[in-house]
Order: C-alpha cells, then sequence, then structure tokens
C-alpha cells in the first residue's frame, strides 16, 4: 500500500477537483458518487467475508436474465439500491438483477440515472474469483420534478456522465471517467479510505493479452476466428498475443486495462435465444466503452458498430462486444469486413 499511502488524494478529493472545472456544478454529482463509494465499501467488506459469514452460493431465485442469482448477488443489489434510493439525486435507476426501473423514494428524486450491475461474475464467487461492480450514470431528461422515466435511462453511452467500476479482488479498486480520463483508486482497509494509485491511466498500445471463451470457437463466424488466429500469431510478423480468461468481464477488462489487451464476446450460432449478443449494453457495456475510450482505447460490436452510439431501446438489451486496445480493435474492424493485413 505505500504507493498508495505515498499520493495521498483520497477519492472525494478527486472528486471535488472534478466538480471545480465545472462552475455551473451544483454538487449533487458529487454528492451521488461518495453514496456509491459508500455502497462499494460496504460491498467489498461483505465479499471479503463471504466464507465466514455464508452468503456464497446461490439464493434459489433467478434474475431477468434467467440466470441463477447468487446470495452475494441479492446482498450487493440491495446494498447499491438502498444507497441510491435515498441519496437525493436519483430520478430512476436500473438494476441487471430487477425487471422494471427502479424509483427513488418519494421526495428523494433527482436529476440523474444510475444503471448497474451491481455484482458482475458472480458465477465466480464460490472459486474466490474477482468479481465487481460496474455503473453507468446519465443526467436526466425528462421535466425535473417528481420521478424520471424509462426515457432517462434509456440514452446512447455518450451520454453518460460518469461510468466505471469496482473491482473486488486482492485489493479493491474503484476506476472511473467523468469525461476527463480515467482514474483507479485502490481502498486502504486500514482506514476505509479509497486512494488514488492509478492516475490518467491508459490502454497501453500493445496488445499483451486477448479475452475470449475459445470454447465457442466452433460456433464463431469465420470473420471472428481469422481475427483470433492473427491474435495467436498466425500471420508473419504479428507477435502473438497470450490467451488471459477469467470468466468475469469486469476483471477481465480491469487486467487488460492495466497491461494491454483485447476482450471479446461475439455473437455464435448457438444463441437463437439471444440473437442480440450475451453482454448488456446498459450495465456492462456501454460504462466500460466510455472507460476504454478514455484511456485511449476502443469498443464495437461484432458488426463494426461503435458501442457508445448505440441507442438502447430495452432496459436489458445485449449486445457483441469488442473492447480494448486501440490498434488490435481496429485490426477487428478490418477482419470484420473481411479484409486481412
Amino acid at each position: 500500500m505505500a504507493l498508495v499511502k505515498r499520493k495521498g488524494i483520497t477519492i472525494s478529493r478527486q472528486l471535488m477537483d472534478d466538480q471545480r472545472s465545472f462552475p455551473e456544478a451544483t454538487g449533487a454529482l458529487t454528492a451521488l458518487m461518495n453514496d456509491l463509494v459508500v455502497a462499494g465499501k460496504i460491498v467489498s467488506a461483505e465479499v471479503n467475508m463471504a466464507g465466514l459469514a455464508d452468503i456464497l452460493g446461490q439464493s434459489g431465485r433467478t434474475n431477468i436474465q434467467g440466470e441463477d442469482v447468487q446470495k452475494l448477488d441479492v446482498f450487493a443489489n440491495k446494498t447499491f439500491k438502498r444507497r441510491m434510493e435515498q441519496c437525493g439525486h436519483i430520478c430512476l435507476m436500473a438494476s441487471e438483477e430487477e425487471d422494471e426501473p427502479v424509483q427513488p423514494l418519494p421526495g428523494y428524486e433527482g436529476n440523474y440515472t444510475i444503471a448497474f450491475d451491481p455484482l458482475d461474475g458472480s458465477t465466480n464467487i464460490d472459486v474466490n474469483v474477482s468479481v465487481g461492480t460496474i455503473f453507468s450514470i446519465h443526467r436526466r431528461v425528462s421535466p425535473t420534478q417528481g420521478p424520471g422515466t424509462e426515457a432517462d435511462l434509456l440514452q446512447p453511452g455518450s451520454k453518460q456522465v460518469v461510468a466505471g467500476y469496482i473491482v473486488y479482488g486482492s485489493s479493491t479498486m474503484m476506476v472511473y471517467t467523468s469525461g476527463s480520463g480515467v482514474h483507479g483508486f485502490t481502498l486502504d482497509p486500514s482506514v476505509g479510505e479509497f486512494f488514488l494509485s492509478h492516475p490518467h491511466m491508459q490502454i497501453p498500445e500493445v496488445c499483451k493479452y486477448y479475452s475470449v471463451n475459445e470454447a465457442y470457437w466452433p460456433y464463431w463466424n469465420d470473420n471472428i476466428r481469422d481475427f483470433v488466429s492473427y491474435l495467436r500469431g498466425s500471420e508473419q510478423g504479428h507477435k502473438a498475443c497470450s490467451a488471459r480468461y477469467i470468466g468475469s468481464l469486469v476483471s477481465d477488462f480491469h487486467r487488460n486495462l492495466v497491461k494491454g489487451g483485447i476482450y471479446m464476446y461475439p455473437r455464435d450460432t448457438r444463441s437463437a435465444d439471444k440473437p442480440e449478443g450475451k453482454l448488456r449494453l446498459l450495465y456492462e457495456a456501454a460504462p466500460l466503452a466510455m472507460i476504454a475510450e478514455q484511456a485511449g482505447g476502443l469498443a464495437i460490436t461484432d458488426d463494426g458498430r461503435r458501442i457508445l452510439d448505440i441507442v438502447p431501446e430495452r432496459l436489458h438489451q445485449r449486445v457483441p462486444l469488442i473492447i480494448g486496445s486501440k490498434a488490435e480493435v481496429e485490426m477487428a474492424e478490418k477482419f470484420l469486413r473481411g479484409e486481412r493485413p
């Protein structure tokens, strides 16, 4: 923790500094982020105690995606909902675990929306693999009095005012962008505070890792297969990338952000029930795409569309995702067009 303590800049201080860059700011977004940080600390403490607290394993119900909900999923979802519904700055929220939008408590409506995946990678909870929370904040577009509408949530990623994630691993880190670069903060458990540890994060230009579930190789189209072969080093003169796939999106993305790499979850022919792809636009793809672009990377679908340009039509809309180092995503675009180096 020596690096964290030496820098000494807390996340609260960073948020206040960001606020000063906008003379018209009211402080509402800063206060919202501070409540989000508190929720993240609570979940982090519970993740670290999960085995002792008997909250590992499944809860016995499924979410809107048809997936088994883990006990820790339930705790994380309730924690973020409770902090957000009475923070006074949210007009409407959406969770990956909820069928419908969630209203704040009456009288606590504000001018922002938040969409979040409370515990991404939760299928890995029982085997002690890193999991995380992903969040996306928009400014409301409906009239500023009273509850928000679904239209406030269904905005493209390019309209996000803040996007970020919290990864709960060997240490807990919060990474976010408000449109002026990407900053990472590491939680010092001895004082219960996030300190700036990774200022102005940039995805390395050299792709060190590729992250994709290659068990689905037989079900991809030829362009995707050829691109993965390229990443393996099949083309003369192209250095092979190492394969690294955790199966927890936030963990795979975080590693590639720090080390350099590309993550892919394309559509496949088995996905008759998920023809749009696997990952959720509002809760996963759009917020990570904003972080990637702010860090010098790119994020597209497997037909070459920019993730941040997609206007959501439904709360739980899915998309294919290719995200990471700029040069490799641009090379993926060429392969998707049928071009070869």
